[in-house]
């Protein structure tokens, strides 16, 4: 297969059907912008995996997405969309960057979930943006603005409800959307430990890749108890 794009975390290859797309999940983190790297054994079948099952729960809740299936451990067919170039946020509690930021306790519990966008652009280190600059910039309209946010919350809502009924508290999510061949806005991309915030319900212990970002170690075996605990509410 022609590979067509390599990222950070996956290569997308070229299908027999020019609107699927072949996605393969690598072993690679990466962390500030790809400063800090390493390679995980197993990495790639366990976000392969729990995206898989995570996008097929939102599909069964009417979120549409361009996953279409699974194919073996490491990887799956999508439709092929085109990126709009927006990191879409959406923060539950005050961790990680808003924490530095404004000064935040990490830990606090917001009175309403934040959204946030970032221009998707490595060059410029996908700098935070407003509603008013993604509009300016062209990269999407108002409606088609409304449209994301109205998703994200929406998505929003069905992870919290999903990641609770395994013991896990969603911090906060980065997401992507995508354009299909109609012009339709759906969810792309993947979600995983590595583009969620999870702590443990009764704990906080942290099951994600802030693992990988603060040197706490242990960083494939938080990624595989947030999987068996999903595969058990699931079951």
């Amino acid at each position: 297969m022609k590979l067509l794009y390599e990222g950070k975390a996956k290569q997308l290859f070229e299908c027999e059907n020019n609107d699927e797309i072949y996605v393969h999940y690598k072993n690679s983190a990466t962390a500030f912008n790809g400063v800090k790297k390493e390679e995980f054994e197993g990495k790639g079948v366990f976000n392969n995996t729990i995206t898989s099952l995570i996008f097929e729960y939102l599909e069964k809740s009417g979120v549409e997405t361009h996953f279409i299936k699974k194919v073996n451990e490491t990887d799956q067919i999508c439709k092929h969309v085109t990126i709009i170039p927006l990191e879409v946020i959406v923060r539950n509690i005050v961790a990680g960057s808003m924490a530095k930021k404004y000064g935040l306790e990490e830990g606090k519990k917001l009175k309403k979930p934040v959204f946030e966008l970032s221009y998707k652009n490595d060059e410029l280190n996908d700098p935070l943006i407003n509603d008013d600059h993604a509009v300016a910039l062209e990269i999407v309209t108002e409606d088609e603005l409304a449209n994301i946010k109205e998703q994200a919350l929406k998505i929003n809502s069905l992870l919290q409800k999903l990641y609770l009924e395994a013991n896990l508290v969603l911090v906060d999510f980065k997401i992507e959307f995508g354009k299909d061949k109609n012009g339709k806005i759906i969810l792309a991309d993947e979600i995983s430990p590595d583009t969620c915030r999870l702590w443990d319900k009764d704990t906080n212990e942290k099951l994600d890749k802030d693992r990988f970002r603060r040197d706490l170690g242990s960083v494939m075996e938080a990624y595989e108890e947030v999987l068996r605990r999903l595969e058990d509410a699931r079951a």
